[in-house]
C-alpha cells in the first residue's frame, strides 16, 4: 500500500513538487500521485521535463480552468469524485496509520484536499508554508486560504527563517528547508538548457507576464498595467508571455488591439518549464505578478520588478526584487536602473526537497 500522496493541481506546483517526485522515484519509493487537472496545458510537457511518472489518478481531464464558474463547476465535479466515485482509490485506505499527503501552497484545492486527509485520520505535511502578506484582502482570496491550510496541517515545511519565525506558536511539527524546492527545479532547468527549444531574441528583452486575479479580471486595473507595459516598450523589447486567463481577459475587455500596435512588444504562448526559465536566464530583467517568477529571479540575481502592492517573500527585497506599488516612477525608475539590482546566480549544496523526501521517509518507516 502506497504511504506517500501528492497532490498536484496547477503547474506551479507541479514545477515545485518535480524534484521532490523525482527523488522518490530515485529512491525507488512508490508514492500515489494524485492530478485533479486545474491546469492541463504543458502539464504532460513539464512532467517528460522532470522525468516523472504519470499521474495514478487523474480526476479531470478537460481543459484549463480560467474562470470563476469553471472553477466552482471543477470544485463539484472532484468532490463528487472523490467522495463518491474513486474515494476508495484516492484516500480512504484501510489502513490509515503512519500515511502522508504533501500538499501545496494556498490555492482552493488546498484546503480542499487537506481537509479531506484530516478526515481520513492521516498527517498533512504543507509545503512552502507560512509565508504571509498579513494583509486578508491582498492577495485575495490566497491569505484566507493560507490561514485555513495552516489549522488543518500537521507538518509544515517553511522556505525561509522569516517564514520559520510565524510557526513559533504553533505546536506541530516544524521544518526550515531554508531554501524553497524551487530552486532545486530551477537548477534542473538550467542544467539542461539545451534541451529547451525557445527561441531567444538577439536583442536585449525583458520578460513580462500577468496573470493574478486581481490585476487582470477588473479592466482598469488591466488597463493600468498595459500603460506600464507601454513605458517599458519604449526603452526595450518586451516578450509578454501570454498565460490562458490572461489571453482570454484581454479579448474580453478589447486590449489586444491596443498590445499588438506596439512595435516592441511580441506577444508568446505560455511555456514549460525549461523554455521559460531559459528565456528568463538570458533577459534583461523580468516584470511579473507571480511570486514563482520572483523567487526564480531572486536565485538567478536577475532583476524582477514586481507587479502588486505587497509580497510574501521579503529575503530579497530591494536587493534584486523591487515592489512596483502601482506607483509610476517606482516603475520608471526601475527600467531605468535595472542593472542594479543584478548579480550571480546562488549557489548552495543543500537541498530543500532532499530534506522533506528524507523527513517523508522517516515518517512513514516508524
Amino acid at each position: 500500500m502506497k504511504k506517500i500522496h501528492i497532490v498536484i493541481w496547477t503547474k506551479a506546483q507541479l514545477i515545485k513538487m518535480a524534484p521532490i517526485m523525482k527523488l522518490f522515484q530515485e529512491k525507488n519509493i512508490d508514492y500515489n500521485y494524485i492530478f485533479t487537472g486545474q491546469h492541463q496545458e504543458t502539464m504532460w510537457e513539464l512532467q517528460k521535463n522532470f522525468w516523472l511518472k504519470n499521474p495514478d489518478i487523474i480526476l479531470h481531464s478537460w481543459k484549463d480552468i480560467t474562470g470563476i464558474v469553471q472553477m466552482l463547476l471543477w470544485v463539484l465535479k472532484i468532490l463528487w469524485k472523490v467522495l463518491f466515485w474513486k474515494k476508495e482509490k484516492v484516500f480512504w485506505q484501510k489502513e490509515t496509520k503512519w500515511q502522508i499527503l504533501l500538499t501545496h501552497w494556498d490555492t482552493f484545492s488546498t484546503i480542499l484536499w487537506a481537509l479531506m486527509w484530516r478526515l481520513a485520520w492521516m498527517k498533512v505535511a504543507h509545503i512552502e508554508s507560512w509565508l504571509r502578506s498579513f494583509n486578508i484582502f491582498h492577495p485575495f482570496p490566497e491569505e484566507l486560504t493560507r490561514l485555513w491550510t495552516f489549522r488543518l496541517s500537521d507538518i509544515y515545511f517553511s522556505p525561509w527563517k522569516w517564514a520559520s519565525e510565524n510557526l513559533k506558536k504553533y505546536k506541530w511539527e516544524k521544518i526550515n528547508t531554508e531554501y524553497n524546492s524551487l530552486l532545486d527545479a530551477l537548477k534542473l532547468a538550467i542544467k539542461n538548457e539545451d534541451k529547451a527549444k525557445v527561441e531567444i531574441p538577439k536583442e536585449k528583452y525583458c520578460v513580462f507576464t500577468t496573470h493574478r486575479f486581481e490585476n487582470i479580471f477588473k479592466k482598469e486595473k488591466f488597463e493600468e498595467i498595459i500603460s506600464y507595459l507601454e513605458e517599458i516598450e519604449k526603452n526595450i523589447k518586451v516578450l509578454f508571455i501570454l498565460h490562458p486567463p490572461t489571453k482570454k481577459q484581454l479579448v474580453k475587455f478589447w486590449l489586444m488591439e491596443r498590445i499588438e500596435k506596439l512595435k516592441n512588444v511580441e506577444l508568446r504562448p505560455r511555456y514549460d518549464y525549461f523554455d521559460f526559465n531559459k528565456l528568463l536566464y538570458y533577459s534583461e530583467y523580468c516584470v511579473t505578478d507571480g511570486w514563482s517568477n520572483q523567487e526564480e529571479c531572486f536565485y538567478m540575481w536577475k532583476p524582477c520588478l514586481l507587479l502588486r502592492k505587497a509580497t510574501e517573500r521579503t529575503e530579497w527585497l530591494n536587493k534584486n526584487v523591487i515592489i512596483s506599488k502601482f506607483d509610476k516612477n517606482i516603475i520608471l525608475n526601475f527600467i531605468k536602473n535595472y542593472k542594479k539590482y543584478s548579480s550571480h546566480f546562488i549557489e548552495t549544496k543543500k537541498s530543500p526537497s532532499e530534506m522533506i523526501v528524507n523527513y517523508s521517509l522517516n515518517f512513514i518507516s516508524k
